[in-house]
């Protein structure tokens, strides 16, 4: 089982929407069963607060439910519970290292670097453009569920 945790600094806009965009491409392709995938905070800010309702607005338009999704933060043992740990920009990435230590097993990855870019995903909180936001997400969740089944066994 492949473990997979998004993570941006509230965990209420940008990550759940990878979080719940993820698992729903697995599952379309037969795949849920090969992944565990949640997403976490960086920040304290948001922990216990539900996904913001531009990304649920958003999500759903795609049929895609965060029912029950509330914000929680990152922690040190997370490092070792996950196989790859995928921030949205690079803030994120110094936050994660802050707080995991070094990334000795590289396991931490921009989500977009798995479509050949180092662009950050730009925080819909601050910006209220969601569109911008699922798009630049989708384009990475989709590269990394490439990446994963030419690269791994057993997906």
């Amino acid at each position: 089982m492949i473990k997979i945790l998004f993570i941006c600094l509230g965990n209420i806009c940008r990550s759940p929407m990878a979080e719940f965009l993820f698992k729903d491409m697995v599952a379309k392709r037969g795949l849920a069963d090969k992944f565990y995938i949640a997403s976490a905070a960086t920040s304290s800010y948001e922990i216990g607060n539900p996904v913001h309702p531009g990304t649920r607005n958003k999500l759903a338009q795609y049929g895609i439910s965060v029912a029950g999704k509330t914000a929680v933060q990152l922690t040190k043992a997370d490092y070792d519970k996950y196989d790859y740990l995928i921030g949205m920009e690079s803030s994120n990435i110094r936050n994660i290292l802050r707080i995991v230590g070094s990334d000795s097993r590289h396991k931490v990855y921009k989500l977009l670097q798995f479509a050949g870019s180092e662009r950050d995903i730009a925080d819909p909180w601050y910006t209220g453009n969601f569109d911008v936001t699922y798009n630049d997400i989708h384009e990475g969740c989709t590269a990394l569920l490439e990446y994963l089944l030419k690269n791994k066994t057993g997906v």
